[in-house]
This record gives structure tokens, sequence and C-alpha cells, in this order.
């Protein structure tokens, strides 16, 4: 076995050599080796689990050797043409797609290779182009947030594919019967709530549209309304019980149980929402003045809150004992390498699911943001104002607030009429 030595800064820091192989290295890839090796460390990656991915880019590395591919030239499509034509499917491992993926992420944030081409793909579809288009309009022009435009794209992608297919992409041939065609079709198969956020994208796409100058009508104002009436439903809450049995259920002698433990005990007494959390880093604390700083996923406006003691005590537990060592400045990290923040809100919810599950309870809804309503009841019931709990929630407009009225039964008790006759 032929060790390959260390660049001397890293023989500096440790005499552990990370990697070996039994061929020295070959190719445009190969003098950079050991600096992905140790990226791959800090990712949180084990010097076992390191082997066989550096085995894997070595080979990678030869490829483009023996094809004269250079790093200037290196793309995507490279590793797709490497894993059709050299890795046999009886050798082909579950990880070396995402291996030679976090390989190439690694050369183009080091600069070595070009960021990949968005705007210029001849297979992209017409439909797909526009969709690229609209997408970077929504997020320049009217700096939406990025789950707003996903959203707004989807509706308008559904829109151009029922009307063109596959067929030329000619917005001229758009009249008010498609639009209107397409929404019924839209509430027939959706929820109210629904059926009115395709309305609302669909406005705001052709509205786009007319402004690019692709459509002379005026389209946006064919969208029909979808009767979607507010306040017509109750605050989906869990019970108190069951949010005191789902902190139970973590084991906080583990790395995922500290974790765990923090993040619902921020749904649960501070109320916020999954991609609040996600959000967060260790910046947003301040353990001086004892308050949070959180940017609201509903406008990004940042408010300060008080962080209470339980919930200090259970971030500190997590940092000391359950966050692994990383650059990242997320506050909640992954558990399983490659370590990195928890990427999106979903994984608040899962990690809810999770817990449910653990503590054997069955509340009648699921999700993360029945914490955030039972905060909300729960605080009604001891005496707080709408006022001051719209305030805790950061919530934009009162009339948000007010549907907590609906469970304030004490004081719709009040005002209740008496029942006619002598029934009780």
């Amino acid at each position: 076995m032929v060790f390959i030595p260390f660049m001397e800064d890293q023989m500096e820091r440790s005499e552990v050599k990370i990697w070996s192989l039994l061929h020295a290295p070959t190719g445009p890839i190969a003098i950079y080796i050991d600096a992905i090796a140790r990226d791959l460390l800090e990712q949180g990656f084990t010097r076992r689990s390191i082997a066989p991915q550096v085995r894997l880019i070595a080979k990678f590395s030869g490829w483009l050797e023996t094809n004269a591919i250079t790093l200037t030239s290196l793309s995507d499509e490279h590793v797709g043409v490497f894993m059709r034509a050299v890795e046999r499917p009886q050798s082909k491992r579950i990880g070396d797609r995402p291996c030679l993926q976090r390989l190439m992420c690694f050369l183009r944030s080091s600069n070595l290779i070009q960021q990949p081409a968005i705007n210029n793909s001849v297979d992209a579809s017409a439909i797909q182009q526009a969709m690229f288009n609209y997408g970077a309009s929504l997020l320049k022009d009217q700096a939406l947030s990025r789950s707003t435009c996903a959203q707004y794209i989807s509706f308008a992608e559904h829109f151009l594919s029922e009307r063109f297919g596959s067929g030329v992409l000619n917005f001229d041939e758009l009249r008010a019967a498609d639009v209107v065609e397409f929404i019924r079709r839209q509430a027939s198969r959706y929820s109210p709530a629904r059926a009115k956020s395709a309305t609302i994208a669909l406005r705001s796409f052709l509205r786009y549209l007319r402004m690019r100058g692709a459509v002379s009508l005026n389209l946006a104002a064919a969208v029909p309304t979808v009767p979607n009436w507010s306040m017509t439903g109750i605050p989906r809450a869990i019970s108190q019980d069951h949010v005191e049995a789902v902190l139970a259920s973590c084991r906080r002698d583990t790395a995922v149980g500290c974790r765990d433990y923090a993040i619902l005990l921020l749904l649960s007494r501070l109320g916020l929402r999954s991609s609040e959390i996600v959000a967060l880093t260790l910046d947003s604390i301040d353990w001086e003045q004892g308050s949070l700083a959180v940017v609201g996923s509903k406008g990004g406006q940042r408010s300060e809150l008080p962080l209470p003691a339980d919930v200090g005590s259970a971030i500190v537990e997590y940092l000391q004992r359950g966050r692994p060592r990383s650059a990242c400045r997320s506050l909640f990290l992954r558990v399983n390498a490659p370590i990195a923040g928890l990427g999106s809100q979903t994984s608040i919810g899962s990690i809810v699911v999770a817990a449910i599950a653990r503590a054997g309870i069955h509340p009648p809804h699921a999700g993360a943001h029945q914490f955030r309503h039972a905060l909300a009841c729960q605080l009604l019931r001891q005496g707080a104002s709408l006022t001051e709990i719209g305030s805790l929630l950061r919530h934009q407009h009162q009339k948000t607030t007010s549907i907590y009225a609906k469970v304030d039964f004490t004081a719709l008790r009040s005002i209740s009429l008496a029942w006619p006759g002598s029934a009780q």
C-alpha cells in the first residue's frame, strides 16, 4: 500500500493521513485530493467513509485525463458520462453520484471550474425556459421569497402545459376562455384555499407576460374569483397534554435528542414557524440580553423575542453536547454527513412527526404549526389579550389573530343567549 503524502500545511496540522491509495492518482484533480479529503472531514464524514470517496474521485480524475478533459472544460455532463461509461452496474454504490456532486461543488467553490450555465441549455423546453425567466423576475423585481416563487411557478407551468402541451409556445394564442377553464379545473380538484392560490399565481404570471409584451390582452382581469371565506375554521391546536408527551419523548442523552428537544421547545414556547427555526443562526441569540432574533418567513421582518430560561438551557445543552463541530453558522445542523443546516422547513415537520410517533399519541392534526396554535390558545386561557398574542406570534394583521377568539369559550359564554324554554 503506497501512502500519498499530504501537503506541508496539512502535515503541520495533523500527522495522521486521511486517505491512502494503492497507486498515485493522475489527472487534473489529483493535486487537489488532499484538500478534498480535508473538506469531507470538515463536513462530518468519517475517515472510513472518506476512503471510498477518494478512490472514486481518483478514478474520475484518471478518466478525465484519458479523455483529455481539463478542469476549464469540466461540467456536470461529464459526471453523467463517467457514471454510464465506466461504472459497471454491479460496482456502483448508492453514494457514488452524491460523492461526485460534492466534488463538483468543491471545485466550483474553489473557483477551479466554471459555474453551471443555467440559461443556455439547448435541451430546455420552451416552458422550462419561460419559467426560468418568470422565476428570475419574481425574485429580482418583486423580491418574493423562494417558497412563494416556487408556488407561483408551479401553477404557471401547469397552466402552460395544459394549454400548449409539447407544442409551440405561442402566448398570442392565449384567450380568456383558457384562463377561466384552467381555474375551473383547479377549483374542482383542490380545496378552496388551494384554488385561490392558483388564481393569485395565474394573475401574477399573466401580468408578467403583459409587462414583457408577450400578450396584448389584459388576461389577468379574466381570472375568476374562487370563493374562499376567511375565518371559517378554528385553530388546529395540539393539546397541552400531548405537547408535554412529545417533549418527554426526546432522549436528551443523545445528540439527536438534544437537538429535537430544543426545536420542539421553540415550537411550543415561542410559537416559531418551521422556516424561522431553520433560518436561525448562532448569531441569532443574544445571551447577555436573553433574546432571540427571528426573521419572519412572511415579509422578512426581524423581531427580538425574549428567550425563556428552559428554551435557553435546551439550546445550551445542544450546543455543548449535541451540535457537531462545523464552520456552518446555522444553529441546528444535520447529524449525519455532510454536516450542514437542516435545509428546509420540511425537516422540522419530520422531527415533529417522529416525536409524535415516539410519544405514542394521536393528535387530530399533523405538522409543526399545531404547536403555534396551541401556544396562542394557552395564552388566551391564561388571560392574554389578542393584541399581546398577535405581537408574540408576529402577525402582520390583527385579523389573523382574531381567529383565536373562537376558542375563548369563557368570553363567548358571557355573550351567548340563554337557551329558550326550560332546557339547559
